[in-house]
């Protein structure tokens, strides 16, 4: 299914009055943490600040709508934004590793995986990891699965 269909689909079922929807896909394992979604085990994200600011895209907000789409891009649930923070990598809560859902949940993994993610991340537009870069701390719900 297609991000506008099951868009179209949720809108019409939830009489809900707004258009607008970012449709996108979990970096690193897609289609894992998309799992962990649709378990309600993982309901939030992080991602790198300086990535939206290079893009000159606007922060996530509270209240927005996204469709989660897997590897292949195919549509599988809508969640909505319900926290929005910005902190320093090494500053991000034990609270928000375990809602990212993600290895035993412990903010040791959290540090771990992201390590990792934003290192490659970043190199592939020419920047390093530090530990004190800023991170985007989303917090979200599901609010529709197909």
């Amino acid at each position: 299914m297609k991000a506008e269909e099951l868009w179209n689909e949720f809108k019409s079922k939830q009489n809900i009055p707004t258009n607008h929807y970012e449709a996108w896909c979990f970096g690193g394992d897609p289609d894992r943490l998309l799992d962990l979604v649709l378990k309600k085990e993982k309901t939030a994200t992080a991602s790198a600040k300086i990535l939206y600011d290079l893009e000159k895209a606007p922060l996530p907000q509270v209240d927005e709508y996204s469709v989660i789409l897997n590897s292949k891009e195919e549509a599988y649930c809508i969640i909505q934004t319900t926290k929005v923070s910005v902190v320093p990598f090494d500053q991000v809560s034990e609270e928000h590793a375990f809602k990212e859902g993600e290895r035993d949940k412990s903010l040791s993994a959290w540090q771990d995986i992201h390590h990792e993610f934003f290192t490659e991340e970043l190199k592939q537009v020419g920047l390093t990891f530090d530990e004190k870069m800023l991170v985007v701390c989303e917090e979200f719900k599901l609010v529709y699965k197909r």
